[in-house]
């Protein structure tokens, strides 16, 4: 099996409570490599386009607006099967759903503040770590 990349965002929510480290800690623990990371301030035209595949659905405005009221952490993850192995590491989106020892079961406040994004497939991983990274700055 190849090695993949994913995109993932530790999110306002986390990063306000100083939980990166705790959360790359789980990340590592799957196996799964930072090979990109930077700590950003998103501006609303930059979140907004970041998630203008939700524009037309009603958590739109809200989800722009958390993803700009702190800064975020956006790295590349490196691993075999990495997008499937991320997003069950991070657990369902709902932490409430989430299985024990996920980052969402461990580190989410709610739905809506649920700490982390991962890309959902290859092709928008690729599209997404394109967004925030240029390939010179992703070092296997």
């Amino acid at each position: 099996m190849a090695l993949e990349r994913t995109l993932s965002i530790i999110k306002p929510d986390a990063t306000k409570r100083n939980l990166t480290g705790k959360i790359n800690a789980v990340f590592e623990d799957a196996g799964l490599r930072i090979v990109a990371q930077k700590r950003i301030q998103l501006s609303e035209k930059q979140a907004g386009a970041f998630y203008a595949v939700h524009k037309e659905r009603p958590f739109y405005g809200s989800l722009v607006a958390s993803m700009i009221a702190e800064p975020v952490v956006v790295q590349v993850l490196q691993a075999e099967n990495a997008v499937a192995k991320h997003r069950e590491v991070m657990g369902a989106t709902n932490p409430s759903d989430a299985a024990e020892g996920t980052v969402r079961k461990l580190f989410a406040e709610s739905i809506e503040a649920n700490s982390v994004h991962g890309s959902d497939s290859l092709e928008n991983a690729k599209n997404e770590i394109a967004f925030f990274f240029a390939e010179t700055e992703i070092l296997p």
